[in-house]
């Protein structure tokens, strides 16, 4: 009898179980969006797309030989597979992003585009893989978000079909539950700290730099770094901590050491990155942010000054040897002790 019991609990929890892994998230539809392709917000949307949120960096094919993974000429925003077996729960796809009709959204409204990068919801109704940030991009405002779209629909059209994301239990369950309806998002207030705020939160920052758990941020941690991410070779690569701690953080760095880091990896940008083995590479997108304007790096440095100071040493390159010299990593953004 008991052993009956059991089976049968068994089954309903697989049965509950797969149901839920095909249970489409709670969602609404899609926004009646018309968007206007003027100049500014074409300028707009390339300035974010390349420098801010980096959609590149996981939509194009890149150069995994050389520093930083920089975009393939060509290539741009054609989309890319991620296979498991890199941290990763399953294999993940970053959709076409190139307005070819039949692989991209040449196909796609405005409104479900807009709808895919804020709540995490795809054009079939299911969800995106949360390594798509949108949680982060929720906060991207109205006139951002179609600046986003605007000159997502200037790409090069590429014709590059590509399989679906495939994830593990339980992973396939979590996700359906985190896409949240988004309502429209004025723009931030023009003051640095809240600025440096937004854009923190549009470009990613505190989305690779905080320790995660369930697909969210840990509370109280955020910006102290520590999220391991795997790549090839088994090499790994640890974000750095941003907050505003004296000896683990950037507590005792200045406005011009912190405008530097990026700046440096300017002439990287504009030409070709050095080769380098993948225990001294990184996914940073130092490529793209090396174009973020002078003020926005402020506005953010403004902002990092004020969370919460975090004590959290990290090592951001466990598997590369210390002697080695890292081109273009640890010679290059190897601050002087204060």
């Amino acid at each position: 009898m008991l052993r009956k019991i059991l089976l049968a609990a068994v089954c309903l929890f697989g049965a509950g179980a797969a149901y839920v892994a095909f249970l489409l998230p709670s969602h609404r539809a899609a926004p009646d969006v018309r968007v206007e392709r003027t100049e500014a917000r074409l300028a707009r949307g390339k300035y974010l797309y390349e420098h801010v949120a980096n959609c590149g960096d996981c939509h194009s094919g890149i150069d995994e030989s050389r520093f930083g993974f920089p975009v393939i000429p060509g290539e741009a925003g054609k989309g890319r597979v991620m296979p498991a077996g890199m941290g990763l729960p399953g294999t993940v796809v970053a959709a076409n992003l190139t307005p070819d009709p039949e692989t991209g959204i040449g196909s796609l409204t405005d409104g479900q585009i807009i709808r895919a990068v804020r709540e995490g919801i795809g054009h079939d109704g299911r969800p995106l893989f949360p390594l798509m940030p949108y949680a982060e991009y929720s906060s991207l405002s109205d006139d951002d978000v179609q600046a986003l779209v605007a000159y997502l629909r200037t790409l090069p059209a590429i014709r590059h079909q590509l399989p679906s994301t495939k994830v593990s239990f339980p992973m396939n369950v979590i996700m359906r539950f985190l896409p949240k309806p988004v309502d429209s998002v004025p723009s931030p207030p023009s003051d640095p700290v809240s600025r440096g705020k937004y854009l923190t939160r549009i470009s990613g920052c505190r989305f690779c730099h905080s320790p995660f758990e369930k697909g969210r941020p840990v509370e109280g941690r955020d910006f102290s770094g520590g999220h391991e991410f795997q790549l090839a070779a088994n090499a790994r690569v640890v974000s750095a901590n941003l907050t505003p701690d004296q000896e683990t953080g950037i507590g005792r760095w200045t406005e011009q050491e912190f405008l530097d880091q990026f700046a440096q990896f300017r002439e990287y940008a504009a030409g070709t990155p050095p080769k380098v083995d993948y225990p001294y590479n990184t996914n940073m997108p130092w490529l793209g942010l090396s174009g973020v304007s002078d003020s926005d790096l402020k506005a953010i440095f403004a902002y990092l000054k004020t969370v919460n100071p975090v004590r959290n040493a990290v090592v951001t390159h466990p598997d590369a040897p210390e002697e080695r010299n890292i081109p273009g990593y640890r010679k290059r953004t190897a601050l002087p002790p204060r």
